[in-house]
């Protein structure tokens, strides 16, 4: 008897090692394969792209940004910061100063949201969010509110973002609710419905799956056909 509990006892020792030292092996496994983010702050596209590719990371520029401190050109802002540890093929997400606001922010009030659109790009701007209301007694198809205001200094980005009167026959839906659902099928019925896709933020989060966090409009807001869609997507 008291071999059989010595023999199990070894046995038991010889497991236990066994299982620790395959543990220790997956984790450095899983740990080799990381590496440090590079500092791209201030750096060009190219120059950004290369220390990034050197440590087997990719870069998309995102955004662009005005900024007073940083050339035009550079990098103004980077996601995820110098040094964090990432797996090798992660993406860099990165934001190219504009250097200072030289743009004058155009009064669009007033105006149709397809001419307010085409006016602000003449200008070297673009159209951000664009939000479409039924409000009772204003004229259809018309903006009554933008942000930034006419003639703001000191503004962020070259994004203008507009509050547009809904046509009079202009349909209006209730905004599902695709949080939980997969990046690829909450795409499909956006544009299915006639809205459409604006940004989409990748986050960094367990599980992962390109399955969506946050959504805006946010579930159950009325909607009409044109509305832009912004996602946040967990990777």
């Amino acid at each position: 008897m008291k071999n059989l509990v010595r023999l199990f006892l070894q046995a038991l020792i010889l497991l236990t090692v066994a299982l620790v030292a395959s543990l220790v092996t997956m984790r450095l496994a899983i740990h080799g394969r990381e590496v440090p983010v590079p500092k791209v702050v201030g750096m060009s596209v190219r120059q950004a792209e290369d220390a990034a590719a050197a440590q087997g990371l990719l870069v998309d520029v995102e955004n662009r940004f005005y900024s007073s401190d940083v050339p035009e050109g550079r990098i103004v802002s980077q996601l995820p910061p110098a040094g964090t540890l990432v797996r090798r093929g992660w993406r860099l997400r990165v934001a190219r100063s504009l250097g200072p606001q030289r743009a004058v922010i155009p009064d669009l009030i007033g105006q149709s949201g397809r001419v307010a659109e085409m006016n602000a790009r003449r200008r070297g701007l673009e159209v951000g969010a664009t939000v479409v209301a039924h409000i009772p007694g204003a004229p259809p198809d018309q903006v009554v509110a933008q942000s930034p205001p006419p003639n703001a200094v000191g503004v962020a980005t070259p994004k203008i973002n507009l509050l547009v009167t809904a046509s009079a026959e202009e349909q209006s839906y209730i905004m599902p609710d695709f949080v939980g659902h997969p990046l690829a099928e909450a795409s499909s019925a956006i544009e299915a419905a006639g809205l459409r896709l604006g940004d989409v933020t990748d986050i960094e989060a367990p599980g992962g799956h390109s399955t969506i966090l946050r959504q805006t409009p946010a579930a159950g807001q009325r909607v009409t056909p044109g509305t832009v869609v912004t996602l946040e997507v967990a990777r």
